[in-house]
């Protein structure tokens, strides 16, 4: 009973103290948003929005509005630079524009592709500022040993649903990073809901873990369906060793989005690395992929 007459007091005295707060929201500047990244093997990719307000009414129109097609962007790998070519399509099954940076064929003697153990520097020209960033592709060191299934454990449902697993091999020594990806079939690859980790815990020995079906974030999630495979599914997991500042980028920006709605949780800082004050990340991706088929 004397629990419950001093709780009661101390929230008397929050109450009492209780101080009303006005926040003043003025409209804020327009910033550069920059989502860029080079995969071994491949090119380089990067996509350009302006920044929205934080009660911008969001659409298809306004969305498709913010793609910047002005920018000069260049990618140098310390002994040549490849100016980006601007490539303009539509989200395929609708009708919203989007424009994307890659290389260019018309200058393939500059054309630079993304290596193991190299390192490449962006540079974006727009509305007169410049902005930079660097990043490096690692070597594959965390790498999947094995792919499998087994049948969905907790679930009424183990007629239809799966789980599959794989075995991770982490290399001795601190500082190995990676975030992964599933196809499902002919789909996209996306990437987990909790898609980057890292070696803080694991280092130097081999486990088993989980891998969730990757995430749409566009889409509403169905929790009850969350993580599992389908059977007659076949997965692709795309397996990525990243450096340190993708991971931190990719660790905030889930971060941040996990805690949506939760007035309990601790405000995030998006951990970019684009100079100037722009938004976003240029990010390097060592690439391992995985197949597993899951039997009707």
């Amino acid at each position: 009973m004397q629990r419950f007459v001093f709780l009661g007091i101390f929230l008397l005295l929050l109450l009492g103290c209780e101080k009303k707060v006005d926040f003043d929201l003025n409209e804020a500047a327009v910033l550069l948003t920059v989502d860029a990244s080079i995969e071994n093997d491949q090119d380089p990719v990067v996509v350009l929005t302006r920044s929205l307000n934080y009660f911008s009414t969001i659409s298809a129109e306004v969305l498709g509005n913010t793609i910047i097609k002005d920018a000069d962007v260049f990618i140098s790998d310390g002994s040549k630079t490849h100016q980006l070519r601007r490539y303009d399509v539509v989200v395929p099954g609708t009708t919203i524009p989007f424009s994307f940076y890659s290389s260019d064929p018309a200058n393939p003697s500059t054309i630079i592709k993304g290596g193991l153990g190299k390192s490449y520097q962006l540079r974006i020209v727009w509305q007169g500022k410049e902005y930079t960033s660097r990043t490096t592709i690692p070597q594959l060191r965390k790498l999947i040993d094995s792919l499998w299934w087994v049948k969905a454990p907790n679930t009424p449902d183990t007629s239809t649903r799966a789980v599959v697993r794989a075995r991770v091999v982490d290399p001795p020594g601190f500082g190995d990073y990676a975030r992964y990806f599933t196809k499902v079939n002919s789909g996209v690859f996306l990437p987990g809901f909790s898609s980057v980790f890292d070696d803080a815990l694991v280092n130097g020995v081999t486990y088993t873990v989980d891998v969730d079906r990757g995430v749409d974030r566009n889409v509403e999630m169905d929790f009850d369906d969350f993580g599992f495979f389908r059977k007659g599914d076949t997965v692709t997991l795309k397996f990525s060793n990243i450096n340190k500042a993708t991971f931190d980028f990719w660790r905030t920006v889930e971060y941040s989005y996990q805690s949506i709605g939760n007035p309990f949780s601790t405000p995030t800082k998006i951990l970019g690395n684009i100079s100037n004050g722009a938004l976003g990340y240029f990010g390097g991706y060592a690439n391992q992929f995985t197949t597993v088929i899951i039997p009707r």
